[in-house]
Order: C-alpha cells, then sequence, then structure tokens
C-alpha cells in the first residue's frame, strides 16, 4: 500500500494550494516508508476519508462522529489488509455507513493534515476522496458514530470538522466529471 499511496500523490493535481502543501507533507511523511501508513507511527500517520453523496449530489451522509461529538466525513485508519489509499476508503465508507455497492473515484479530492488525539496524540495525513451511494440507500450506524445524516452540500449541520466544508466543491467536480467507476467487489465477472 505504501508504494500504491506514493505513486498516487505523486500524480495528482492538487485541489487547492492547501492541498498542495498538504501532499507535499504527506509525501515527506511517506519517505519514511511503510510505517507512515501505520497508526503505530507516532509522529503521524496516512489515513483515508470519503465525502459520501447521492447519485444527484443534492446531499451528502456525514458521520457525527462518537469520540470527537463532530459531524464529519467516513473514513479513518489504514488497515493490512487494505492493498491501496482507494480500497482503504472505500473500507472505511461501507463499515461507518453501513451501505454496499458504493462507488469511488480513484483520484483524491483532497489531502488534509491535522492534529488528533487518538492513541495518545497523533497527526492523520488524510487523503480524502468522492464516493456515490446508490439510488435508495439506507444508512446504519457504526459503533464509531452518534448519528449518520444525510444533507444539503450547501446547509451542513454544526458543529462541523474544519475540514469537511472544504470537500464539497471537489467532491461535486469529481461527480460532474465523470461518472464514480463501481467499487470492485459490485463489478461482474467479464465486466
Amino acid at each position: 500500500m505504501h508504494a500504491d499511496a506514493v505513486a498516487l500523490l505523486d500524480d495528482w493535481r492538487p485541489t487547492s494550494p492547501a492541498a498542495a502543501d498538504a501532499r507535499d507533507r504527506t509525501l515527506a511523511l511517506l519517505a519514511a516508508g511503510p510505517v507512515a501508513m501505520s497508526r503505530h507511527h507516532r509522529r503521524g500517520h496516512v489515513t483515508a476519508s470519503t465525502l459520501v453523496m447521492d447519485p444527484t449530489g443534492s446531499r451528502v451522509l456525514l458521520c457525527l462522529h462518537g469520540k470527537f461529538g463532530l459531524w464529519l466525513q467516513l473514513g479513518g485508519h489504514c488497515e493490512p489488509v487494505d492493498q491501496t489509499l482507494v480500497a482503504a476508503a472505500l473500507r472505511e465508507a461501507t463499515e461507518e455507513s453501513g451501505i454496499a455497492d458504493l462507488r469511488i473515484d480513484p483520484v483524491p479530492i483532497d489531502i488534509d493534515v491535522h492534529e488528533v488525539l487518538c492513541q495518545g496524540g497523533s497527526r492523520h495525513y488524510d487523503v480524502r476522496f468522492a464516493v456515490v451511494a446508490p439510488p435508495g440507500a439506507v444508512e446504519q450506524v457504526s459503533d464509531e458514530a452518534e448519528a449518520l445524516g444525510w444533507f444539503p452540500p450547501d446547509r451542513l449541520p454544526e458543529p462541523l470538522a474544519s475540514g469537511t466544508a472544504q470537500l464539497v466543491a471537489p467532491a461535486l467536480a469529481a461527480l460532474r466529471r465523470s461518472p464514480l467507476r463501481p467499487a470492485p467487489s459490485a463489478r461482474r465477472p467479464g465486466a
């Protein structure tokens, strides 16, 4: 997964000056090697998150995080089962939403570097993706959340995590740019 993360970020065209700075900081962290993908890397580690949208882009799904008490996008730590950052983001979105057959755009929409209190304090280098839920999807609250809710992109709930609102414009642009590809598990043999 480390090599995938480096290649993905080397090729990525940032969506903002702040995202460009965060990408450069993340690539510098990745110079530490595969350990930078693990939550055990105390000075910081790469995480993957998603802004889940309905197929029309008229609603986004956010989580009221149980530990932080803030509404934010779905996502979290990379795990040994994840082969790529895209796979980690999709796994996290599926686990935290309870929605099957999510579709993910493999091109990041943002990167954000922020301090967190997880495991005694660390820094997340969060690579963020756009995801589309299937029509009529019904979410299920995970153990990590107090609640899940669908919100219009221009009326996000409070209290909102500081980096969440900045995901809306690039996620909607990803949706307009091209239909998001089906998740690997949703592809039929021979398709």
